[in-house]
């Protein structure tokens, strides 16, 4: 099997479990930190820019308690015609975002940040996955939602799940984005920070 011996501590800065999944497809070591950074979005802050800043905020925080790892913070936001849908939290709310989602495109805005204090290293990366909603009765909207219960999740559905018989149609560049953590752009970074992925 093939492992990778790193030349730093590597600590995803979350403790979403869809973001450890994909983590684990590198097949490297690493721990979990939670980053305790409040994701309210600022008067007037764009999706994008919410999402940017979140997952530098995140790596950030993490990397001030392990100056010497290299940190990995992520976030995502879903974009309604320039407004931010987070996590609904409960029922009634992703009821509310599926309705007004349906038969509308929606861009899912997934940032990544790699971070290591201890070498001065710190980019991110943005990517964007436009994903169609189809024209959903509330019937459906609530059939689904009792069945998978998506409110941890940005937008009120799982794609990797029974989410995906929501959609109409979806527009990215790396699938991995739209669940949670975009893994090319953590490649990329990864291996800009000192990290040799597979070279």
């Amino acid at each position: 099997m093939y492992t990778q011996a790193i030349p730093r501590p590597l600590i995803l800065g979350s403790t979403s479990p869809y973001r450890r999944e994909l983590l684990h497809r590198l097949r490297l070591p690493f721990d979990t930190v939670s980053p305790q950074v409040d994701e309210a979005p600022w008067p007037g802050e764009a999706p994008q820019t919410l999402a940017q800043r979140l997952a530098l905020a995140k790596a950030n925080a993490v990397a001030l308690l392990h100056p010497g790892a290299l940190v990995i913070g992520s976030d995502q936001v879903a974009d309604l015609d320039g407004e931010p849908l987070g996590k609904p939290g409960n029922h009634a709310n992703a009821v509310l975002q599926l309705q007004r989602m349906r038969g509308r495109t929606v861009v899912f805005q997934t940032a990544v940040a790699v971070v290591c204090l201890e070498s001065g290293f710190a980019e991110q990366a943005l990517s964007q996955v436009k994903v169609t909603f189809r024209q959903l009765s509330d019937a459906a909207i609530q059939a689904y939602l009792l069945a998978e219960t998506p409110y941890d999740c940005a937008g009120s559905a799982k794609s990797e799940g029974l989410g995906i018989a929501l959609l109409e149609a979806i527009d990215n560049q790396d699938p991995t984005a739209l669940v949670g953590l975009p893994l090319i752009h953590t490649c990329r970074l990864l291996r800009r920070a000192g990290l040799p992925l597979l070279d």
